[in-house]
């Protein structure tokens, strides 16, 4: 068993307008992702199910051909392999859930989000 707190997790800077701090389970990764109003998440998809839970702020959502408004506390499921992009309404707080392991990110591939 152990406890973490978001503040011990080193920053990472992604773009001007996105930043993250992120930690790895075995089987999950868990990310703190905030992303100041205005900031994009280009298309993208993986084979990771994502599950995004909207602390503060407003995103939208665009994926399979319709559009989500994310409001906080409220969360939302995005299957593996499914297209999708996110602009940030207002300035937002989210935690996001993957699974499996984002060994993508722990290699460094991530470089749609670095904008």
């Amino acid at each position: 068993m152990q406890a973490i707190q978001w503040e011990t997790i080193p920053l990472e800077q992604m773009s001007a307008r996105i930043s993250r701090r992120v930690w790895h389970g075995e089987k999950m990764t868990t990310a703190q992702v905030n992303l100041l109003e205005g900031a994009q998440v280009p298309l993208h998809h993986h084979h990771h199910e994502q599950t995004t839970v909207l602390i503060s702020g407003k995103l939208l959502f665009r994926m399979g051909g319709a559009e989500i408004t994310l409001l906080p506390g409220e969360m939302l499921r995005i299957p593996p392999h499914l297209p999708h992009e996110v602009v940030a309404m207002e300035d937002s707080v989210a935690v996001d859930w993957f699974a499996p392991v984002r060994d993508d990110w722990q290699r460094g591939e991530d470089a749609y989000l670095r904008g």
